[in-house]
């Protein structure tokens, strides 16, 4: 299997790269939709960005939820890693991500070569003047007993920048995801089940122009049958060597 990837993408030198939350379960982070996935616990349509703004009580519990997580904490794996160094070799125009949890950052990637579609966990705004309060200043009032913080400038409704059901994808992120799809030659799709739009269109946009796919991913996705070799397995573990193997 890792052979055949990396002879897939043996000519390419402008590969996307497109991950979903398999690369972070061996961080520690579930994903949403395997069998301990967090859609097994919590219904994803409560967490709309409707819900968010009229309801104050939903607004504490995310809060409560945010902060009291040990996902804040994780730390990259070696798939992130492995990431970082096909982008550092050059044979790589970057990594659209649909993570939240900012590892790709931490694990060196840089902000020119990472786009976040759906927003960052470790960032926040005010709904009503755009103001960014660090997190830190959020969760420290918080801690001491607001809990349902409001913007310190104009009294507005202060959200992290995780994109919720029903709430546009930063126009700024898609714009250059796209411009990394139109200049890509191969995708290479990491802990993605390709079944969340609209992202997903993102890296079929690359297949659909002739470029080959490459999937990593514990168990199907939708799209199996367009790729040009699929690896079923850990991220953490798979991708490193087919990374290896490629730039070997």
């Amino acid at each position: 299997m890792i052979e055949r990837a990396a002879e897939a993408l043996s000519t390419s030198r402008r590969i996307l790269v497109f991950t979903g939350a398999g690369i972070s379960t061996e961080s520690g982070i579930p994903d949403f939709r395997g069998p301990q996935g967090l859609w097994k616990r919590f219904d994803p349509s409560d967490y709309t960005y409707n819900r968010y703004l009229t309801d104050r009580e939903f607004r504490e519990q995310s809060w409560k939820r945010h902060f009291e997580s040990p996902y804040l904490s994780a730390v990259p794996n070696d798939a992130h890693r492995a990431v970082t160094l096909l982008w550092e070799s050059g044979r790589s125009i970057g990594c659209v991500t649909q993570n939240i949890d900012g590892l790709h950052a931490a694990a060196g990637l840089p902000n020119r070569a990472l786009v976040e579609v759906h927003g960052n966990a470790h960032t926040a705004h005010c709904i009503s003047c755009g103001a960014e309060p660090t997190l830190s200043d959020i969760e420290q009032r918080w801690r001491s007993g607001d809990t349902d913080p409001r913007c310190g400038s104009c009294g507005g409704i202060l959200k992290t920048k995780i994109v919720y059901f029903g709430e546009d994808l930063p126009t700024e992120a898609i714009a250059r995801a796209w411009r990394m799809t139109e200049d890509a030659d191969a995708v290479l799709v990491v802990g993605s089940s390709l079944c969340v739009y609209p992202a997903a269109f993102i890296p079929l946009d690359v297949v659909d122009r002739g470029h080959p796919l490459v999937i990593v991913n514990q168990g199907a996705t939708d799209h199996d049958f367009r790729a040009a070799a699929l690896i079923d397995g850990p991220a953490a573990t798979v991708l490193p060597l087919l990374i290896d193997r490629l730039l070997a």
